[in-house]
């Protein structure tokens, strides 16, 4: 399913088959959460901006429209039009920031919903067969995802509830991918390795779940509060004991100089709302760094977001137009951001993989890792 075409260094250039195409890799999958971006973005507009995995929340889409009822409507990618991979969270994340009066055990986890408050127990099973009703091509297998720091002890004690939560959702999945009703017979299960920042937890948790043989492993917990240099150390502990021939993913992470400081590191799968987020709130991304085009010298700039760029909104209209719409509170202003934002992810995705085509992904992470943090000084 995952062929590692070269290296350079510790990046990696790869590429994975699925029931639904082809991902080519490194590549940043775009945050649908509940069965869309946000900012008015259709499944036709993710084709134009070059997504080639949409990713959708589990916990959300649970609580609406409800997982049977997307089941019932032949699966999401009916659903929502998209006939491209789509990777699932497991759930996990959300119930643990997101919902209140939570209580974990060995069985799962018991809370409240953030919509209604209606009490709802998920554990391994129960978002296995949520996955399963949504019939995405990658589901995630369900964990906790603990904050940083959090003390040794209790990070120790949940990775290893973590690791038998995965042995359950494993077998969830071989009996929910044998059934007749089952939407996707071909879904998949990446594994979450968890340890907060404790090296040695990380490395045995790593050692533990790479036993289990899964189609992928993905690093969880990071990007949740710790300084970025932290989640840098981490991935460099854990990457030499993940399989070299199984895809990796960094979850939630992040901003354009992460992603190169991680595909550096040996990742090869990615996520994170902030693209679509910043947008909506007219924060930009550019090839010379970071634009709010809410500042007052835009306001009668006639030039594009990004004069090298092709997305939609740069194709056709201002950053005077858009930072005008985005004050006037239009619709279409949210939309045209997270279009030109979305495009420069994967656009940025795409320039990766040429680099390492071309063994020159160091010259490339050398000139982009300082220009892409800063502000955009045009």
């Amino acid at each position: 399913m995952f062929r590692l075409k070269k290296t350079e260094g510790r990046a990696r250039r790869g590429e994975m088959e699925t029931v639904h195409g082809t991902i080519q890799t490194p590549v940043f999958m775009n945050v649908g959460t509940c069965a869309t971006v946000k900012g008015g973005i259709a499944a036709e507009d993710l084709v134009e901006v070059g997504c080639q995995v949409e990713l959708s929340n589990t916990y959300h889409l649970h609580l609406r429209p409800g997982d049977r009822l997307i089941h019932d409507q032949g699966g999401l990618h009916k659903f929502m039009n998209w006939d491209r991979p789509i990777l699932t969270d497991s759930g996990g994340f959300q119930v643990f920031s997101l919902a209140s009066l939570r209580k974990i055990t060995e069985e799962g986890v018991r809370f409240a919903s953030h919509i209604d408050g209606r009490r709802i127990f998920m554990g391994p099973e129960e978002s296995m067969q949520i996955q399963s009703n949504l019939g995405s091509t990658i589901a995630m297998a369900f964990d906790e995802c603990v904050e940083n720091p959090a003390p040794y002890d209790y990070v120790k004690q949940s990775s290893e509830r973590t690791v038998r939560w995965l042995k359950r959702c494993k077998d969830e999945m071989a009996r929910l991918n044998s059934l007749p009703d089952t939407v996707n017979p071909n879904q998949l299960l990446f594994g979450i390795n968890q340890g907060g920042t404790y090296e040695d937890l990380r490395i045995s948790h790593m050692q533990k779940i790479a036993e289990l043989d899964l189609p992928g492993y993905a690093i969880g917990g990071l990007a949740v509060g710790e300084e970025a240099e932290e989640m840098y150390r981490i991935i460099e502990a854990v990457e030499p004991f993940m399989p070299k021939d199984k895809p990796r993913y960094l979850m939630g992470v992040g901003t354009p100089v992460n992603i190169l400081e991680a595909v550096y590191r040996g990742v090869d799968f990615f996520d994170c709302v902030m693209p679509s987020r910043n947008a909506r709130h007219g924060n930009l991304f550019t090839w010379n760094g970071k634009m709010n085009i809410m500042n007052e010298k835009y306001a009668t700039d006639s030039r594009p977001i990004d004069s090298t760029c092709r997305c939609p909104a740069c194709r056709a209209h201002s950053r005077a137009y858009i930072r005008h719409l985005l004050k006037a509170e239009e619709m279409l202003g949210m939309r045209l951001a997270v279009l030109h934002n979305l495009w420069f992810y994967n656009e940025l995705m795409l320039k990766i993989r040429e680099a390492l085509d071309e063994d020159r992904y160091e010259d490339f992470y050398r000139t982009y890792r300082t220009v892409l943090g800063e502000r955009n000084p045009d």
